[in-house]
C-alpha cells in the first residue's frame, strides 16, 4: 500500500530484480491462457489445471502488479496450475465480473484478494455455490465462507508499529500520539490498530503517552491522509510526538506535512509494506521504520493451497494451513496461514535489499549514499 509517487519506483526497481521475475513471465500480464474460455473439464492452454486469482488494485498500491501478480504467476506455474490473474482496479463491480467470469470459465479454484470484506463475500459465495474452493488472499473477508486464508500475521504487524513507534519516541513524558489508520472496511486495517493498541494502550492508560487522535483513513487514500493528519495537527496547536501510520504511503503523506511545518526527521513516523520511499525516508530519518512482509512467501503459500484444493485434495491442503482466524462476524475458524513480517529501521534496511525486493541503487540516492555506504548496502 504505497503513494501513487513510489508506484513506478517499485515498478522499475521490481522489473529489475535479480530474482528475475518479470522478465521470466513477461506474458503474465494478460494471462491469456487461462483467460475464461472454454469448458471446465479440458485443461487450459498452458496445460496446467485453471485457477483464478483476483487482485483488489493499483491506485494505492504498487504491491499488487508489481509484486504479487509475477510471484503468484510463477509460484502457480510451478505447482502445475494455469492461473488466470486479473486486477479489479478499485472497482467492486469489476470485481464481481471478472469472479462470474472465472467461476463460468470452469476453475478449479479461486484466489481473492477483495476490495471489502462485502465484495469479496459475496464472490465466495458464488463459487461455493458451484462447488469451487476459495483463498482469501493477504484480506480474511469476515462474515464470508472462504474455505482458507492466507495472510501475514497482521496483529503481530501492528504490534511491530506500536515497538517501533515506542522505541522512536522514547520515555519522554506525556509524549502526543497521533494515530493514522488503514480503510475500515478493511480487516486487515483493524488488525493493525488492534496490534497497535496492545504496545501503546497500556502506555495510553498510564499517562506515559497521550492519543491526540486515531483516524482511519477511508480506501487508504493517501492525499486523503495527508490533508487528514494536518488537520489534527494543526487542532492540537501543531503538537505531536510520534504518528503511527498504517502504511508507507500514507507515512509519505505525513512527512511531507510534518516537513511543511519543520517537524520531519523530529518526530517518529511508523509504516509498512517496506516500499522504496519508506526506506528512503528511514535512511534520510524522516521516517522511523517500517515492516517488510515477503510476499514471495505468501504467494508460494497461496499457490500450494490452490494446488491442493483444485485437485480436490483438502487433507494436503490442512496440513499447510495448520492454523487459525477467528471470523467474529461468520462466527467462524477458518484454516489459515500466517506468515511472519519483520521490523525494519535504518540499522536494517540491509534486509530489504539483499532479499531483491529493493534495489540499492533505488534508495540510495543523493544525501542517502554516505548511509547506504556506512549501512553495507549496495
Amino acid at each position: 500500500m504505497e503513494t501513487r509517487r513510489s508506484r513506478s519506483t517499485v515498478l522499475r526497481a521490481t522489473m529489475a530484480m535479480g530474482l528475475g521475475l518479470v522478465l521470466t513471465l513477461s506474458a503474465c500480464g494478460q494471462n491469456s491462457a487461462g483467460g475464461g474460455q472454454g469448458g471446465g473439464e479440458q485443461p487450459a492452454q498452458g496445460g496446467g489445471i485453471k485457477v483464478g486469482v483476483i487482485l483488489p488494485e493499483t491506485d494505492t498500491s504498487a504491491r499488487w502488479e508489481g509484486f504479487d501478480k509475477p510471484m503468484l504467476d510463477k509460484a502457480m506455474r510451478a505447482k502445475g496450475l494455469d492461473p488466470d490473474i486479473q486486477n479489479a482496479q478499485g472497482d467492486e463491480q469489476k470485481f464481481s465480473t471478472l469472479a462470474d467470469g472465472m467461476i463460468s470459465s470452469g476453475v478449479k479454484a479461486l484466489v481473492i484478494a477483495s476490495i471489502s470484506g462485502d465484495g469479496g463475500s459475496a464472490v465466495a459465495a458464488k463459487a461455493k455455490a458451484q462447488g469451487i474452493p476459495v483463498i482469501d488472499y493477504d484480506r480474511l473477508n469476515l462474515g464470508g465462507t472462504s474455505d482458507y486464508y492466507v495472510s501475514f500475521d497482521n496483529e503481530k504487524v501492528g504490534a511491530l508499529q506500536g515497538q517501533g513507534l515506542a522505541q522512536g519516541v522514547g520515555n519522554k513524558p506525556g509524549a502526543q500520539i497521533i494515530q493514522i489508520e488503514g480503510a475500515p472496511t478493511d480487516n486487515n486495517a483493524t488488525l493493525y490498530t488492534r496490534g497497535q493498541m496492545s504496545v501503546l494502550q497500556p502506555k495510553y492508560q498510564q499517562g506515559a503517552y497521550k492519543l491526540v487522535q486515531n483516524q482511519a483513513i477511508d480506501k487508504w487514500d493517501n492525499q486523503v491522509a495527508g490533508t487528514t493528519f494536518e488537520q489534527i495537527l494543526t487542532g492540537n496547536g501543531g503538537k505531536v510526538d510520534g504518528v503511527a501510520v498504517a502504511n508507507d504511503g500514507m507515512a509519505g503523506s505525513v512527512i511531507t506535512v510534518l516537513t511543511k511545518y519543520g517537524l520531519n526527521g523530529k518526530v517518529p513516523v511508523t509504516g509498512q509494506d517496506a516500499t522504496a520511499d519508506g526506506l528512503a525516508a528511514i535512511l534520510r530519518g524522516d521516517q522511523y521504520m517500517t515492516v517488510f512482509k515477503p510476499i514471495q512467501e505468501e504467494a508460494d503459500a497461496a499457490a500450494t493451497l490452490a494446488a491442493d484444493l483444485a485437485k480436490g485434495d483438502t487433507a494436503a491442503a490442512d496440513q499447510v494451513a495448520k492454523q487459525t482466524v477467528q471470523d467474529p462476524k461468520g462466527n467462524r475458524a477458518v484454516k489459515s496461514v500466517l506468515l511472519t513480517p519483520q521490523l525494519i529501521t535504518k540499522q536494517n534496511v540491509k534486509v530489504v535489499t539483499d532479499a531483491g525486493y529493493i534495489k540499492a541503487s533505488e534508495i540510495c540516492t543523493g544525501a542517502n549514499a554516505a548511509t547506504c555506504g556506512q549501512l553495507g548496502i549496495k
